[in-house]
């Protein structure tokens, strides 16, 4: 975490003191600074304005610094402390994210952002329920939102509420139909659940939206490999680690939610000659 920049002194300009003609003797008598509350206010939301544009450029750090100074300038803004919490919650520095949302959430109990970001946060930190709580007092707010119906689904998938999480995953598709993450996770319950056939018709569909959607691709190659179809399937593997070679993690995979039978089975199809050959050539290939 970066340390705290020292917020420079907005008052320097004011006069603290003014020496009055008086008889010999008086004391000195001090004035009240007057501080402008708006213009704080007004330099606090410049701050996270800039904050916000940096995140966009992934340059979370400096970001992080302005957000800052920005809920220091702004107090009472729920957005402010809102960007701030979403900053702490892309450095995985979940328990500042928490509080410093909870803090947005008082401010403001109608901002769906801020739950579903709280939602977020108690993923991240492996409360699935606490996350599932929070997603569903967003979607309250914010009913027809895609994405929050999705996160939900993930948390019920967490918790093998398989059922339930596919409603969702199916109440998002039904809000845009194009949202291929939650065709593509159903398709994981459905192989988690032994039915290959089922996980291939949604990995499939997919792909269809998005050629470039890596992480369907790579799940579909490894179920036709495994169906006997071996040059389609390392052809299909090799095309999506292409695309996106952090699919070749394993850890990776983990965090996007495949579960232990397709980890076993990506584990396997990683380590075939050809797709090593794949990887070492992505490798060594010149950055561009």
């Amino acid at each position: 975490m970066p340390k705290q920049m020292r917020l420079a002194s907005l008052l320097v300009a004011c006069s603290l003191w003014s020496i009055p003609q008086a008889a010999h003797g008086q004391a000195f008598i001090p004035h009240t600074v007057q501080i402008d509350h708006a213009q704080l206010e007004k330099q606090g939301l410049n701050f996270a304005r800039e904050a916000a544009q940096l995140a966009q450029f992934q340059q979370i750090e400096p970001a992080l610094v302005r957000a800052e100074l920005a809920v220091k300038l702004a107090p009472q803004n729920d957005k402010v402390w809102w960007l701030l919490g979403s900053l702490y919650l892309q450095t995985k520095e979940f328990d500042q994210a928490i509080t410093t949302l909870n803090k947005a959430q008082k401010l403001n109990p109608k901002n769906a952002e801020v739950l579903f970001a709280l939602g977020s946060a108690k993923f991240q930190k492996k409360d699935y329920q606490g996350a599932i709580t929070h997603y569903q007092a967003g979607l309250k707010l914010k009913p027809n939102y895609s994405g929050g119906l999705f996160d939900l689904g993930n948390a019920y998938y967490m918790l093998n509420k398989f059922p339930e999480a596919i409603d969702q995953f199916n109440l998002a598709i039904k809000q845009d139909q194009k949202f291929w993450p939650a065709i593509n996770n159903i398709g994981l319950i459905k192989h988690q659940q032994g039915d290959i056939s089922g996980a291939i018709q949604q990995w499939q569909t997919a792909v269809k939206i998005d050629k470039k959607a890596a992480e369907p691709l790579l799940a579909l190659a490894i179920a036709t490999y495994n169906k006997g179809e071996i040059q389609q399937g390392l052809k299909m593997g090799v095309s999506a680690l292409r695309i996106d070679s952090r699919y070749a993690d394993l850890d990776f995979l983990k965090e996007n939610l495949w579960g232990e039978r397709l980890l076993l089975e990506a584990k396997k199809f990683l380590e075939l000659p050809e797709v090593k050959s794949a990887l070492q050539e992505l490798t060594e290939a010149p950055t561009p």
